[in-house]
């Protein structure tokens, strides 16, 4: 099952085409904390950028700092010119939209739904348009 998902699949990893070119064609520029990978392929404004994840394939793994590298913000790449960290930035942290991790407000329907009553300003709307 390993080699024949590695063919055909995407979500698990780099695929069989996209692991050839980048063996033929991608020069490593550098790695990230996490263990990302990131090639180019030319030079100016054909150049080619690309990620193989270590792990899952999200997006919202990519640094800040390669994520500009990566969308041709900027020209060098962190692994050789790092951006110096602001104060106000925070350590990366996953994604936690859809697990039990995720951020939800009082009224949200998972943490019990109950909102507040509607107060003396509101006037529910009717078809005849007078209330």
């Amino acid at each position: 099952m390993g080699l024949f998902s590695n063919i055909f699949t995407w979500w698990h990893g780099p695929g069989m085409g996209t692991w050839l070119f980048t063996r033929r064609n991608g020069s490593e520029v550098g790695r990230d904390e996490q263990g990302n990978v990131y090639y180019r392929q030319g030079a100016g404004k054909t150049q080619r950028r690309w990620v193989i994840y270590n792990g899952v394939p999200e997006a919202s793994r990519i640094p800040p700092d390669w994520h500009l590298w990566i969308h041709k913000t900027i020209d060098v790449p962190p692994s050789e010119q790092p951006l110096a960290p602001r104060i106000w930035e925070k350590p990366w942290s996953p994604n936690p939209t859809g697990t039990p991790a995720a951020i939800m407000p009082s009224g949200a329907l998972a943490r019990g739904g109950q909102r507040a009553k509607a107060t003396g300003d509101y006037r529910a709307w009717t078809p005849d348009g007078d209330a």
